[in-house]
């Protein structure tokens, strides 16, 4: 079974190893002990931040069947209005494919 934090490895190394710029995009919540709920990141914002040739590029992976949720969607419609590009990638050949047809 392929896991998405196997296919998020795989396109994180594969982006170190090309010297492609990106970031891994981290958003959640958590509740400490003493009760206060603290939520970080921008809801339904990508895995992966990537900028090639100065443009935006939200990757988002998925394990084969995954589906995008409603926050994602919406940011992904927002991402993609304002300019920017926004992919799912379910493998690593995904994510090769796509930005070489961005380049």
């Amino acid at each position: 079974k392929i896991l998405e934090k196997d296919i998020l490895r795989a396109c994180l190394d594969y982006l170190t190893i090309k010297k492609i710029f990106h970031y891994r995009q981290n958003s959640g919540a958590f509740k400490r002990e003493d009760g206060h709920f603290y939520r970080f990141g921008a809801s339904g914002a990508p895995d992966i931040v990537v900028v090639i040739n100065g443009q935006y590029i939200g990757v988002e992976c998925k394990a084969p069947k995954g589906q995008l949720s409603e926050n994602q969607l919406a940011f992904q419609k927002g991402l993609e209005r304002s300019g920017g590009k926004y992919i799912v990638v379910r493998s690593l050949d995904d994510i090769i494919k796509e930005l070489k047809e961005l380049k």
